[in-house]
């Protein structure tokens, strides 16, 4: 429920805003129409005087395979990201490129450029400020900007002359490609040569790091192992190789003849030298033992043969006992050599272990010099692989030297337009009547919330805290409104009042006042003529009327009122200079009489306030049924104020959309004040703009049909 009601505000403030907008412009249509055609007809002669100017458009396309600022993209082609096409946008609008122009063209001599050198100044002291001057001058009319999302770039130059910009704009694509190709040629070479001096540079210093490897090596001892790769040896690690070998072999060699001598040792203590194995295997021993064996078995035949005292049989026993001799020495010496080989094989062990021993002391040594040897040895590859690499870019870099390939083409030359480009004249026109429109709207929406007048029942309501009886409608010039009760009866300003009659009489016949005064803050506000309406209309509903003019400074009701001007009117019979019925006059319908002001009346007298008034409406009140007043306005005069308080009901009369709000207000307090009875308020010379304003709903055309002119 809470949203619908809230959707309901919603919609009924919008519909009242736009309620508002229509009736404001209802009301106030002839200043915005004013306001309107002045500001179109100003904008379309403006645009009348215009310059015409003229835009050719080149188009150049850049290939992103040959763009060094392209990328790759998952399929592995070159595309361009938006910032590498910005920045060729930018290259287009090149000042460098601009000042080639200037040259190419002799633009100082252009009137249509030389004109940004007029005035001259410090700052054009030079050819090259004048240069700088002129290229400003043509980048302001040149537009670069990318053709949707293809590698289309469109290079748009204006001008007044057709030629023109066709030639400028073509020049400027031309000098795009010629800049791109001669900078990258220019940079190919420039590269060329630095790179030519920095490979001079990196083979010096691989040339230098190679030496000092080698210096190194040959000072620590290092030398390449037999596969020829970095990882070199010192001279020490290949002599502790094979020294490592003889070491073990001589320590196997002593551990052998430790072991024959022993062995033979142990023989010879637990038996005879005739049972050592060493001895055994001597091949002289073996001769000498098989030639006793010989002389054994001879001795034996001569011992049977000769006996023991021979001499055959003595001289084989000498020869065996030569033969042990021998045996014995042969045994001596085998076992001398056993020991002197077992010595000699361990001092062999002992100097390899020395050999050994100073070996591993230098190697710890050459093990840091070989860790420094190889980080100058990792430097030196470093340095050649740098130059391997470096040589690699300056194959290249020269490649691109001999071979210079544009990055972009023209792919549509600029040609010079037929027509103009500017001013867009159908636009423009369009454009001056929208702004026309605003201004008309703007004027009157200002003049509508500076006014500060009262408009709608809202108002009254807000500003005076009084009820809007009714709206009484203008009419048209030259007609006399009061005069439209006797001659158009159903009319609109007829039934509105009635309504006011309604409105202060009541409708169910209760007790009705009987002194009506009507009166307003301001002159001019339409007070006497509603009076007048207003008194007609109580004598044509059969009620006795005396319309009683007030305002005596101006009396203009006998030029308002049919028949005869008087003779006497108030002023005479508050002076008691005339009877009260000489100066009552008949009107111009049936039961309505007038009192009136035969002219103008000015005096500093109390005129209303010394009682002759109050008298006056005391015996007439007797005699009609209503007495209608019209009194003075209240702003600046004290006699409405007075006459005010006589009457039984006031009515305020606030002419629509003048009557500022402030002074209404005031004149509405000082009634309050002043003890009368204010019971409504009454707008006249309501225009047809105030339908449906503050609930004048009966303004609309859709009463038509209710009222009738006669």
């Amino acid at each position: 429920m809470e949203v619908r009601q809230e959707a309901g505000e919603s919609e009924a403030q919008l519909a009242d805003i736009i309620q508002m907008v229509r009736d404001t412009v209802m009301r106030r249509w002839l200043l915005l129409l004013v306001v309107f055609a002045a500001v179109a007809v100003l904008g379309i002669v403006a645009v009348q005087f215009l310059p015409v100017s003229y835009t050719s458009t080149a188009k150049v396309r850049i290939d992103p395979s040959l763009n060094p600022l392209a990328t790759k993209s998952a399929d592995g082609k070159a595309e361009l990201t938006p910032e590498a096409i910005d920045t060729e946008v930018a290259s287009v609008q090149s000042p460098t490129i601009a000042r080639a122009i200037v040259r190419q063209f002799h633009l100082e001599r252009d009137p249509e450029f030389a004109k940004a050198l007029q005035g001259g100044g410090p700052g054009l002291a030079t050819a090259s400020d004048r240069e700088s001057v002129l290229a400003n001058a043509l980048l302001k009319k040149l537009n670069v900007s990318r053709e949707k999302l293809t590698y289309i770039l469109d290079i748009s130059f204006t001008s007044a002359d057709p030629v023109k910009s066709a030639k400028f704009a073509n020049a400027f694509a031309q000098g795009y490609i010629d800049a791109k190709t001669g900078n990258k040629a220019g940079t190919a070479e420039r590269q060329s040569q630095w790179f030519e001096r920095r490979l001079k540079e990196l083979a010096d210093d691989a040339r230098n790091a190679d030496a000092q490897v080698a210096d190194y090596r040959a000072k620590a001892g290092i030398v390449e192992s037999d596969g020829g790769n970095a990882n070199g040896s010192t001279i020490v690690d290949q002599q502790i190789t094979p020294l490592a070998g003889s070491l073990a072999q001589a320590q196997a060699d002593a551990a052998a003849a430790r072991s024959d001598l022993e062995a033979a040792r142990t023989q010879m203590a637990h038996g005879s030298r005739d049972s050592v194995g060493v001895v055994l295997n001597s091949a002289t021993v073996q001769a000498l033992r098989s030639q006793r064996a010989d002389i054994v078995r001879n001795l034996g035949e001569i011992q049977v043969r000769y006996g023991e005292k021979h001499p055959e049989t003595l001289r084989v026993r000498d020869q065996l006992a030569a033969v042990d001799a021998q045996i014995q020495s042969e045994t001596r010496r085998v076992i001398s050599a056993l020991t002197a080989t077992a010595a000699s094989t361990q001092a062999r062990v002992e100097s390899l272990r020395q050999s050994m021993a100073q070996l591993e002391s230098r190697r710890a040594g050459d093990t840091r010099n070989a860790v420094i040897a190889e980080g100058l040895e990792r430097e030196a590859t470093a340095k050649r692989a740098l130059y391997d690499r470096m040589s690699q870019m300056a194959l290249d870099s020269m490649q691109a030297a001999r071979v210079s390939l544009a990055q972009a083409q023209i792919v549509e030359v600029a040609q010079a337009p037929s027509r103009p480009t500017s001013p867009n004249k159908p636009l423009f026109y369009v454009a001056a009547l929208v702004l026309g429109l605003i201004a008309g709207g703007a004027t009157i929406a200002v003049q509508e919330l500076m006014s500060g007048t009262l408009r709608s029942a809202e108002d009254a309501d807000r500003t005076l805290g009084l009820t809007m009886l009714a709206a009484i409608p203008k009419v048209a010039k030259g007609v006399n409104p009061a005069d439209l009760l006797i001659t158009e009866p159903t009319s609109f300003f007829s039934e509105s009042l009635r309504i006011v009659r309604a409105a202060v009489l009541g409708v169910r016949g209760q007790a009705a006042p009987k002194v009506i005064a009507l009166t307003s803050a301001l002159p001019a506000e339409g007070k006497s003529t509603t009076a007048l309406a207003f008194a007609r209309t109580l004598a044509i509903a059969n009620a006795k009327t005396l319309l009683i003019e007030c305002d005596v400074r101006r009396a203009v009701m006998q030029r308002m009122v049919k028949g005869a001007p008087p003779r006497v009117g108030l002023v005479e019979v508050i002076h008691g200079d005339a009877p009260l019925d000489e100066a009552i006059l008949p009107g111009d319908v049936p039961g309505l009489d007038q009192l009136l002001v035969v002219s103008r009346y000015f005096s500093s007298e109390d005129l209303f306030g010394g009682g002759a008034m109050e008298n006056l409406l005391n015996t007439l009140r007797g005699r009609y049924d209503h007495i209608v007043l019209d009194l003075p306005p209240l702003m600046g005069l004290a006699d409405g104020r007075f006459l005010a308080v006589l009457a039984d009901a006031t009515i305020m009369v606030v002419k629509w959309d003048e009557t500022p709000a402030s002074a209404a207000s005031s004149a509405v307090n000082w009634l309050r004040a002043d003890g009368s009875n204010p019971v409504g308020m009454v707008y006249s010379m309501v225009g047809q703009g105030a339908e449906s304003v503050g609930g004048l709903y009966y303004y609309s055309r859709k009463y038509a049909e209710y009222y009738r002119s006669a």
